[in-house]
Formats: structure tokens, sequence, C-alpha cells
């Protein structure tokens, strides 16, 4: 089963997919957003609560190649989270003032790869934020950064069996 847990920021969407996998035995938890690295405190505070609810027994990878990682898994993946994802693609690209058409031709070929891991990986979980609900962005790199996570989530809701909802700790199945 391939699940996509969508939902706003502090929506419980990571609490809610680690508990989709409570009774696995082995799980690689990929983390393809910035590692802790002490430049932004509340971002390494965020970092360690998320660490601190893993369990003992479960795989990390922090990464930016996603498709390799949950290809390589080899069992139950959980991404977590396509936003961080696309933020460092943008940043690791020096995206952020380039066209969207720019920003979507590097984005395509990982989500692709991505996307291609997915459907061969019976059992994965992928965590990404719902984005476009609320205010629109006043800055072109918002817009930009808000179409282009809302096609890639469609691109992944395409290769998975079921895509739930988080909006304040509860959950609906679409």
């Amino acid at each position: 089963m391939r699940i996509l847990v969508t939902g706003g920021v502090r929506s419980g969407k990571s609490r809610h997919a680690e508990g989709l996998f409570d009774a696995a035995e082995r799980v690689t938890y990929i983390a393809p957003g910035r590692p802790a690295d002490g430049t932004d405190p509340d971002w390494d505070a965020r970092v360690a609560r998320h660490r601190s609810r893993r369990p003992a027994h479960w795989a990390t990878a922090e990464t930016h190649d996603v498709g390799a990682a949950v290809r390589d898994a080899g069992g139950p993946v959980l991404v977590d989270c396509l936003g961080t994802w696309l933020t460092a693609i943008l940043d690791r690209g020096g995206l952020w003032e380039a066209s969207t058409e720019a920003a979507a031709r590097a984005l395509d070929l990982r989500a692709e790869a991505l996307c291609t891991a997915l459907s061969a990986t019976p059992r994965a979980v992928v965590v990404t934020n719902e984005v476009g609900l609320g205010v629109v962005p006043s800055h072109r790199s918002g817009v930009m950064f808000r179409d282009l996570l809302g096609t890639l989530n469609q691109r992944v809701a395409e290769v998975c069996d079921d895509v739930h909802l988080v909006i304040a700790g509860r959950v609906l199945r679409l």
C-alpha cells in the first residue's frame, strides 16, 4: 500500500504517517530536507522532535536523491516530506529567482525517478504539505513553490493507492 499524507503545517501529518508503521519491524525513514546543522535553532529543534519520535530500529536516510533512496530501501519507506525536498532542490539549484519553467525542468527528472521508485515499492508513505488553501503568496518565489509543490503532489498521488488529508490532527481519507 502506498499512501500520500498531505495537510497544512503542524497539522499532524508526520505523526499520522509514522503511526501507519506502528507494527512494522523495519522502516527506512527518508528525510530529504536540510539536516540539522546548528544554523537555525528552530529547524534543528523540529528535526530533533522528529528523530525522537522514531523507533530506534528504523533506518534513516538523509538525502536529496529520494528516488534512489526509495528504490534502494528494500522494504517499507516513509518519506517526510516533499515540501522540504522541493525546497532543497530549489536551494541547491539556485532556482528561487529562475523561471517557473526552469525550476519545473529541474524537478521533473527527480519527480519521475521518485514516482518510478514508489510504483515499484509495495509499502510506502509519503508526507507532503498542502499549499494554496490560504493566502496567495506575495512574492514570485512563493507562487512558484506553491505551483511546483501542487503539481508534484498530484504526480505522487497518481502512483499512490490512497491519500490522507490531515487537518488539526484529524485524518480524512480521500
